[in-house]
């Protein structure tokens, strides 16, 4: 439940972000987010739906494109955004 209200509340200061930049790296990261948590529950719920975990993966990669360019292009970003979202570091890094 904590986690939820953790995320209403960065939900919100990203509202306020949308307007300006719905297209920016972190924008796009923390959606992906949002999307891999709800099929995660989902998941939990619905073990053999596997149309929903290649789904997931392709969430996941994407997402872990999109930080591993943030991270080469502005590291301050990065290590922001991974801190704001609770997110572990890549190992790639």
């Amino acid at each position: 439940m904590v986690k939820n209200s953790f995320i209403s509340v960065t939900f919100h200061a990203f509202q306020e972000k949308k307007k300006e930049k719905s297209g920016s790296v972190e924008f796009q990261v923390f959606s992906f987010t949002n999307k891999i948590q709800r099929l995660t529950s989902h998941l939990e719920l619905h073990k053999k739906d596997y149309l929903s975990q290649r789904g997931l993966r392709k969430i996941l990669e994407k997402r872990q494109r999109l930080l591993s360019y943030l991270s080469k292009k502005n590291g301050v970003r990065y290590k922001e955004l991974i801190s704001q979202l609770n997110i572990r570091e890549s190992k790639n890094r």
